[in-house]
């Protein structure tokens, strides 16, 4: 049993794990600004103690640090939840950045017992394939992209990368897309589905490197766990689907009847501006390095993920 300090303990993937770990009988703190929140629980209840930090002040509950066994470091503004403002996009940096500065200020001037600190990145660090399909996906060593989210993702990873200094393990995982019955990206594959409409986005060719929640919770607990693991692994399932393929597949085991429509890419520039250059664009993420690792994945492929949502 270890005591796991959680940033970002509210969102999809914190929550989920959060479950996890308390399955496995250990002790969950979580970070929050939230003042609200520890209004409610002060104290630890059901097995989860909500502590406090403040990123923008540069604070954070010194004892959580002191009691902390792993950190598993989630926290960042959501992607694709507001279009991509200039003020907005230094919301989604600064909110990886700084909180990844925090947590190595605290790891070096707290005494601490922490083994490993695990953070999530995305594979928004890659840019697009430079063909379709891609005989050759991406690797962890290939180079961040130079535009906005290989860029952030990039940043993100430096923002921790002081805490190898330190003599403790570092475990980087670029998480694809999340596939989930409880919300993020799945949730809005579905909505068009109510109307009887499987919505492909653009031309539909642009290849999806995915992950089930339970394979991504998995693969944290992994991370925990095997001390081999070190340095960045791709969080994807061994076999990428096209945006076409998603679509139809979800829809086949959403509805009897459906009506495929293809989403013009200039709809898509301006309902969504820049942001509609990530949704558009094809990368094929390579499984390999976490599948070498010992990783074996609940859900590889496309039909038993969605099976499961």
């Amino acid at each position: 049993m270890a005591t796991i300090l959680l940033t970002g303990g509210t969102g999809l993937v914190g929550r989920a794990l959060s479950s996890a770990l308390l399955e496995k009988k250990h002790n969950v703190i979580i970070l929050t600004r939230s003042t609200k929140q520890m209004a409610i629980s002060p104290q630890p209840k059901n097995g989860i103690q909500w502590v406090q930090w403040n990123v923008e002040a540069q604070t954070i509950d010194k004892d959580a640090v002191a009691k902390a066994d792993y950190i598993i470091h989630l926290a960042g503004a959501g992607v694709a939840d507001k279009r991509w403002t200039k003020k907005r996009k230094q919301e989604i940096v600064d909110s990886r950045v700084k909180s990844g500065a925090l947590l190595v200020t605290a790891l070096s001037e707290i005494e601490n017992n922490v083994k490993a600190v695990i953070t999530a990145s995305a594979i928004g660090w890659y840019g697009a394939d430079p063909v379709i399909p891609n005989p050759i996906p991406f690797l962890e060593d290939a180079p961040a992209d130079t535009a906005f989210l290989g860029d952030t993702c990039r940043q993100w990873e430096q923002s921790i990368e002081p805490v190898t200094q330190l003599k403790k393990r570092v475990v980087k995982l670029r998480i694809g897309i999340v596939l989930s019955k409880d919300g993020g990206a799945l949730k809005e594959f579905i909505k068009p589905l109510q109307f009887g409409v499987a919505a492909i986005l653009g031309n539909g060719k642009q290849m999806i490197s995915w992950i089930h929640i339970d394979d991504l919770v998995n693969m944290f607990m992994a991370a925990i766990e095997n001390e081999n693991m070190n340095g960045v692994y791709n969080a994807v399932a061994p076999k990428p689907v096209s945006n076409k393929e998603l679509t139809l597949e979800l829809a086949r085991s959403r509805k009897k009847f459906f009506i495929p429509f293809y989403v013009p890419s200039f709809i898509l520039k301006l309902l969504l501006g820049e942001m509609s250059i990530e949704i558009l664009k094809s990368a094929t993420v390579s499984s390999t390095k976490i599948q070498q690792a010992g990783f074996n994945f609940k859900f590889p492929d496309i039909k038993s993920a969605l099976k499961n949502n």
